[in-house]
């Protein structure tokens, strides 16, 4: 695997280091409303493009969860961290437990939020082409983040993440992406693993639902740990920003050591 400096952004200067990791559909903005609100005294965030979005959507793949990984480290020894946490969201979520697997002995604590489990999501059927051609079709993408919101959202801020989403990633990143987070089988890499995971899902996600993270998250980490959100689905950060920090930033803090 080719080693690729992600393009990121840096917000605070604390002891604990944190990368935070973008979904399927957004680039390192989907963290933008939670950014005001963190504690930047306790916490260095760095917020990464992942290979095909925002800034590095010309960079080449392959535009997988295992390269992702790999650049994730790069990152880290490029920032001089010997330790760090990771946070990623729905497809993030899949990386950060990629990064179990990786490297194991660089990771504080990890969270995800809404996290595609590491056994994946297979897809078939209409759910299967719905998936699949959400690369191109704008109507696609509206009803997958509209469903998986428990349809309660805005119209306006459904065709605004519809849009973001398109204008932030390479169409074809994108498709490849869908096989890698979807199609790929994991877990038995990471099972049992011994890092802090939590997952924080949210009630209104029928997909990647609280339920689901009790069977998939809560029995492969020893020390997992859930937390379900009564008012958010899919995009907690958008729906539930205040609630979505002091749940992540209370669980990193339990972390007590000051070690890069």
């Amino acid at each position: 695997m080719n080693s690729f400096v992600l393009p990121h952004e840096v917000h605070g200067d604390g002891a604990h280091r944190v990368f935070a990791v973008h979904g399927w559909f957004a680039d390192r903005s989907a963290y933008a409303a939670v950014l005001p609100d963190l504690d930047r005294t306790s916490f260095t965030y760095v917020p990464v493009d992942l290979r095909g979005y925002g800034e590095a959507a010309d960079a080449p793949g392959p535009y997988t969860t295992a390269q992702a990984a790999v650049d994730l480290v790069a990152l880290a020894d490029r920032l001089g961290w010997a330790r760090f946490s990771v946070i990623g969201h729905s497809m993030g979520g899949a990386v950060a437990q990629r990064l179990l697997a990786l490297a194991p002995g660089r990771l504080r604590r990890i969270v995800g939020v809404s996290p595609v489990p590491a056994s994946g999501m297979p897809l078939s059927g209409e759910q299967g082409a719905l998936f699949t051609d959400a690369g191109h079709k704008a109507g696609n993408r509206r009803a997958i983040i509209d469903f998986t919101t428990g349809g309660r959202r805005p119209a306006a801020w459904l065709d605004r993440m519809v849009w973001t989403s398109f204008q932030r990633s390479d169409a074809k990143a994108f498709r490849a992406w869908l096989d890698s987070w979807a199609g790929e089988d994991f877990h038995t890499e990471v099972t049992g693993s011994e890092v802090p995971a939590l997952a924080v899902a949210g009630e209104l996600d029928p997909a990647l639902s609280p339920d689901l993270m009790r069977r998939t998250w809560l029995s492969w980490y020893r020390h997992g740990d859930l937390v379900a959100l009564p008012g958010a689905g899919h995009y907690a950060m958008d729906e539930t920003p205040l609630e979505l920090i002091r749940v992540v930033e209370d669980f990193l803090r339990a972390d007590g050591s000051d070690r890069a």
